[in-house]
């Protein structure tokens, strides 16, 4: 039993070591910092804690290692050691991904195991366990709620529903056609009852209706909020749609923090998901983008910020950049923001990989459409402007100061 916890632990330290995390010259030398001189502090996003190498190489070499700590085995039990290895290793982990700017922590911080024993001291400082901001606050419930919802779909039975669940309907596609049919964006039109900062934007709520009027009004797609404690959304609200008739494919709006959620919302009923910049690793977001490939779904991948668009435009595979013109740590909102993360060499950059951009937050009049329009959006996602009308159908027409349904 020994052998097989150590061997579990070295894996997971070594595919650390040999991931895209520390492939990059910035944070191979980070990572290399941690393991190798004597002072290296870390801020990690998950423990919120000055990190301090308190022991030398050559202590290391004189315990025993396994992953990235020293172990004594006659003063420490195997389940002491699981948890410390990976309690240090989310930590690594945390703080890699924090070199690529990433400001949301995937969960909430914590102290060391209360038997750690490694190459680390550990010195809590006075930040707390309050997020930081909403979204954070959102990942943080979202990440317990996921564990918690795997105990009772394992990734077996999902695997085996998708052979029964119908084709995936073209997200992209039905874009285009959109955007070369009325000349205007492609409209993603969101199914959402509520927002944190805006409370319930419509009382009279009902899923299948909503989503029937922004198809006769012509939405291109739908997006539909499936998290329930911040957005009042569900999947069985996805599930509604997807069975009421409605065509337009449906974008599942849920904040993903594991490839699980892809396997499940693609069972209910999903043809596309959101995937977070601000949220996922580089790494995360590689490797889930080749599970939505793998599994027919289109991932709309959202940035808020230049560093979070660059990262983005450094991976391969990436047809679909949302940019959110809400601010992260005011949540205030700014349309300026896409026409300036679209200039100069980053919109030739998605020009030249044939990336059609989504502007997001802050449309609610025809002239905010025409802005990001020339800004170089090809698609827009667009909510609160549009449910809380009485008439959605005649929302869309306000918003784009046009009739853009389908004759």
């Amino acid at each position: 039993m020994e052998g097989l916890a150590s061997s579990r632990v070295r894996f997971d330290f070594h595919s650390l070591l040999n991931s895209s995390y520390t492939q990059n010259p910035s944070s191979r030398s980070n990572f290399h910092k941690l393991i190798s001189f004597p002072s290296a502090p870390i801020d990690g996003r998950r423990t919120t804690n000055s990190c301090v190498r308190s022991r030398s190489m050559n202590q290391l070499k004189s315990g025993t290692l396994v992953g990235s700590s020293v172990v004594d085995p006659s003063s420490e039990s195997i389940l002491d050691e699981l948890k410390s290895k990976e309690w240090e290793i989310g930590a690594l982990k945390d703080e890699l991904a924090a070199t690529q700017g990433i400001r949301i922590r995937r969960r909430p911080p914590t102290n060391p195991p209360l038997h750690y024993v490694g190459p680390f001291e550990f010195h809590l400082q006075n930040e707390g366990i309050t997020p930081r901001n909403i979204l954070e606050e959102i990942v943080w419930n979202k990440d317990v709620e996921v564990t918690q919802m795997k105990e009772k779909h394992t990734i077996y039975s999902l695997k085996k529903a998708l052979e029964s669940v119908h084709p995936p309907r073209d997200f992209i596609g039905a874009l285009k056609a959109s955007y070369q049919r009325t000349g205007f964006p492609g409209l993603i039109a969101e199914v959402k009852k509520a927002s944190p900062s805006r409370g319930v934007l419509r009382e009279d709520f009902d899923p299948v209706e909503v989503a029937k009027a922004y198809e006769k009004g012509g939405a291109a797609c739908l997006s539909v909020l499936t998290d329930s404690k911040y957005f009042q959304g569900s999947f069985e609200n996805l599930e509604a749609i997807r069975n009421a008739g409605v065509q337009c494919p449906l974008l599942c709006k849920e904040f993903i923090v594991d490839a699980w959620q892809l396997y499940y919302a693609r069972t209910k009923g999903a043809d596309a998901v959101l995937l977070i910049a601000a949220v996922l690793p580089d790494l995360d977001i590689k490797y889930m983008i080749q599970i939505c490939k793998m599994i027919g779904l289109t991932a709309l991948v959202e940035v808020h910020d230049e560093i979070e668009m660059d990262r983005m435009l450094a991976i391969d595979g990436i047809e679909l950049i949302g940019i959110n013109n809400r601010n992260l740590e005011t949540f205030k909102v700014d349309i300026s923001n896409t026409k300036r993360l679209l200039e100069g060499e980053r919109g030739e950059k998605i020009r030249q990989k044939d990336i059609i951009v989504v502007g997001e937050s802050g449309l609610f009049t025809p002239a905010d459409i025409a802005y990001v329009q020339e800004a170089g959006v090809k698609a827009i996602l667009v909510g609160e402007s549009i449910v809380k009308q009485k008439d959605p159908t005649q929302g869309i027409r306000q918003l784009f100061g046009k009739d853009i349904s389908h004759p």
